[in-house]
Protein backbone atom coordinates (compact mmCIF):
# COMPACT_ATOMS: atom_id res chain seq x y z
CA UNK A 1 0.00 0.00 0.00
CA UNK A 2 1.06 2.96 -0.66
CA UNK A 3 1.38 6.19 1.65
CA UNK A 4 0.93 9.53 0.92
CA UNK A 5 1.92 12.51 3.59
CA UNK A 6 -0.71 15.51 4.20
CA UNK A 7 0.85 18.42 4.79
CA UNK A 8 -2.29 19.36 7.31
CA UNK A 9 -2.70 16.76 9.13
CA UNK A 10 1.07 16.16 9.48
CA UNK A 11 0.48 12.20 9.13
CA UNK A 12 1.37 9.38 6.14
CA UNK A 13 -1.97 7.88 5.51
CA UNK A 14 -2.99 5.25 2.68
CA UNK A 15 -3.51 6.05 -0.56
CA UNK A 16 -6.99 4.93 -0.46
CA UNK A 17 -7.80 8.32 1.79
CA UNK A 18 -7.28 10.72 -1.42
CA UNK A 19 -7.95 11.67 -4.85
CA UNK A 20 -5.70 12.77 -7.79
CA UNK A 21 -7.04 16.51 -8.96
CA UNK A 22 -5.00 16.83 -12.11
CA UNK A 23 -1.60 18.60 -12.64
CA UNK A 24 -0.71 21.88 -9.87
CA UNK A 25 0.81 25.09 -11.13
CA UNK A 26 -1.30 25.61 -13.80
CA UNK A 27 -2.15 29.37 -14.82
CA UNK A 28 -5.74 29.69 -14.71
CA UNK A 29 -7.54 32.58 -17.37
CA UNK A 30 -8.95 35.21 -15.58
CA UNK A 31 -11.54 36.09 -18.53
CA UNK A 32 -12.27 32.31 -19.81
CA UNK A 33 -15.02 34.03 -22.41
CA UNK A 34 -11.98 35.61 -24.37
CA UNK A 35 -10.54 32.51 -24.97
CA UNK A 36 -10.02 31.05 -27.98
CA UNK A 37 -11.72 27.80 -28.57
CA UNK A 38 -8.21 25.62 -28.81
CA UNK A 39 -6.75 27.83 -25.84
CA UNK A 40 -9.88 26.53 -23.83
CA UNK A 41 -9.51 22.85 -24.84
CA UNK A 42 -5.73 23.01 -24.00
CA UNK A 43 -6.35 24.70 -20.50
CA UNK A 44 -9.05 22.27 -19.63
CA UNK A 45 -8.20 18.90 -21.39
CA UNK A 46 -4.50 19.14 -22.37
CA UNK A 47 -1.99 18.15 -19.57
CA UNK A 48 1.65 17.62 -19.74
CA UNK A 49 2.70 13.96 -18.77
CA UNK A 50 6.12 13.61 -18.60
CA UNK A 51 8.35 10.44 -17.41
CA UNK A 52 9.77 11.34 -14.59
CA UNK A 53 9.02 14.53 -11.66
CA UNK A 54 5.72 15.70 -11.79
CA UNK A 55 3.51 18.32 -9.61
CA UNK A 56 0.48 17.22 -8.74
CA UNK A 57 -2.90 18.26 -7.20
CA UNK A 58 -4.41 15.46 -4.24
CA UNK A 59 -7.16 16.23 -2.13
CA UNK A 60 -7.24 14.38 1.58
CA UNK A 61 -11.11 13.02 0.96
CA UNK A 62 -11.27 10.70 4.05
CA UNK A 63 -9.18 12.88 6.13
CA UNK A 64 -9.34 16.59 6.34
CA UNK A 65 -10.07 17.00 3.05
CA UNK A 66 -8.38 19.99 1.81
CA UNK A 67 -6.16 20.42 -1.28
CA UNK A 68 -2.67 20.11 -1.09
CA UNK A 69 0.50 19.83 -4.12
CA UNK A 70 2.65 16.90 -4.46
CA UNK A 71 5.81 16.24 -6.38
CA UNK A 72 5.84 12.78 -7.74
CA UNK A 73 7.95 10.83 -9.72
CA UNK A 74 5.99 8.73 -12.62
CA UNK A 75 8.33 5.92 -13.31
CA UNK A 76 8.86 4.79 -9.57
CA UNK A 77 5.32 6.15 -8.14
CA UNK A 78 6.88 7.79 -5.05
CA UNK A 79 6.18 10.66 -3.37
CA UNK A 80 8.97 13.01 -3.28
CA UNK A 81 7.20 15.68 -1.70
CA UNK A 82 3.95 16.99 -0.58
CA UNK A 83 3.37 20.79 0.04
CA UNK A 84 0.62 22.65 1.50
CA UNK A 85 -1.92 24.91 -1.75
CA UNK A 86 -0.73 28.23 -2.58
CA UNK A 87 3.03 27.52 -1.41
CA UNK A 88 5.21 27.73 -4.22
CA UNK A 89 6.16 25.71 -6.82
CA UNK A 90 9.88 24.33 -5.35
CA UNK A 91 12.98 23.92 -7.28
CA UNK A 92 12.90 21.02 -9.14
CA UNK A 93 16.37 20.45 -9.88
CA UNK A 94 17.07 20.05 -5.61
CA UNK A 95 14.13 17.79 -5.94
CA UNK A 96 16.07 15.55 -8.02
CA UNK A 97 19.25 15.29 -6.70
CA UNK A 98 18.04 15.00 -3.27
CA UNK A 99 15.25 13.27 -3.85
CA UNK A 100 15.61 11.22 -7.10
CA UNK A 101 14.89 7.28 -7.97
CA UNK A 102 18.90 7.31 -7.16
CA UNK A 103 18.72 8.29 -3.81
CA UNK A 104 15.63 6.45 -2.64
CA UNK A 105 17.53 3.08 -4.06
CA UNK A 106 19.70 4.16 -1.64
CA UNK A 107 18.01 4.59 1.56
CA UNK A 108 17.03 2.15 4.54
CA UNK A 109 13.55 0.90 4.81
CA UNK A 110 13.57 2.96 7.79
CA UNK A 111 13.36 6.51 5.68
CA UNK A 112 11.37 4.97 2.99
CA UNK A 113 8.30 4.41 5.48
CA UNK A 114 8.76 0.62 4.12
CA UNK A 115 8.35 -1.64 7.14
CA UNK A 116 10.35 -5.00 6.45
CA UNK A 117 8.14 -8.05 7.05
CA UNK A 118 7.32 -10.16 10.02
CA UNK A 119 9.06 -13.50 9.54
CA UNK A 120 5.96 -16.18 9.89
CA UNK A 121 6.59 -19.14 11.99
CA UNK A 122 5.52 -22.50 10.32
CA UNK A 123 3.97 -25.78 11.59
CA UNK A 124 6.38 -28.01 12.94
CA UNK A 125 9.56 -25.16 13.70
CA UNK A 126 10.96 -25.23 16.68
Amino acid sequence: MLLIHCPYCEEERPELEFRNAGEAHIARSTDIAAESDEDFEKFFFIRSNPKGVIFERWRHIHGCARFFNAARDTITDRFLLTYKAGEPKPDISKLSSEHGPAAWANRPPDQLNVKPKAKRSTKGEA
